[in-house]
């Protein structure tokens, strides 16, 4: 069965928005630390943003530069990336993880005019 499954991805202009979900199982979803990576054509998987079951701590890549929120809903078993301001650079698919080593399938967020 599926363990993790994104969703949300699609096509949006610059400048715009999207939110990305991941949706968990309770057993992945325990996992004290899961996060967003994304990868493009031709690009190295790349890890977007992380956030801890202690203490919710997260962090970030420097390309965010403040325009992406990781956060986590603990009844819903989900995980999300708000990404505002969005880029064409950051056009590429986008996959949930949960440590140690669980992945969905990816979601693809194109930036475009």
């Amino acid at each position: 069965q599926v363990q993790l499954v994104e969703s949300g991805g699609g096509l949006v202009q610059p400048g715009g928005s999207l939110r990305l979900s991941c949706a968990a199982s309770r057993s992945i979803f325990s996992s004290n630390l899961m996060g967003w990576y994304r990868q493009a054509p031709g690009k190295q998987r790349e890890l977007v943003a992380s956030i801890r079951n202690s203490r919710g701590s997260t962090n970030y890549a420097d390309f965010v530069q403040g325009r992406f929120t990781i956060s986590r809903d603990n009844a819903k078993n989900t995980v999300y990336l708000q990404m505002n301001s969005l880029k064409p650079e950051d056009t590429a698919v986008y996959y949930c993880y949960a440590f140690p080593s669980a992945w969905g399938q990816g979601t693809q967020v194109t930036v475009s005019s």
